[in-house]
């Protein structure tokens, strides 16, 4: 005669607590990870307003010649590198998270821009690009006469 065991599902299901707690985790003691050979980084703020969406990357220690925007279709992509100033190899390092490499972000943008009307500014590590809203989806403001 064997025993039978009872499964419950559940008991093996991670609680909802379980997951905040890990999502939480990565989120702020691995900001960085690595993506096929890249760190996928920025960390990145994205907005709109009536006439153009607006996205707001951090980049600290990167010099703005080192970043490439581009904009295909319905995304936007962030790329560029970060390099080392100096490697220190006698030493045992206790903590090191800064990254170094190549680092790239592509966005899905919330609706049609203009491209080439496109512009990007960068002050204090934080890129800022503002896209203008394709005509087409920019909302319209209809008079009402009255008689």
């Amino acid at each position: 005669m064997s025993n039978l065991i009872r499964w419950e599902p559940a008991r093996e299901m991670m609680t909802l607590r379980d997951a905040m707690d890990r999502l939480f985790d990565d989120a702020f003691t691995r900001p960085l990870r690595l993506n096929d050979g890249h760190w996928s980084a920025p960390a990145v703020d994205m907005y709109q307003t009536d006439n153009e969406i607006v996205v707001k990357a951090a980049i600290p220690g990167v010099k703005a010649d080192d970043v490439q925007i581009n904009v295909t279709g319905e995304a936007l992509t962030i790329k560029g590198e970060t390099k080392e100033k100096e490697e220190v190899k006698e030493k045992a390092y206790h903590l090191r998270e800064q990254r170094w490499g190549m680092f790239e972000r592509t966005l899905a943008l919330p609706t049609d821009v203009i491209a080439d009307k496109a512009k990007a500014e960068f002050e204090n590590g934080i890129l800022t690009i503002t896209l203008p809203k394709a005509e087409e989806v920019r909302p319209k403001t209809i008079n009402i006469k009255t008689k």
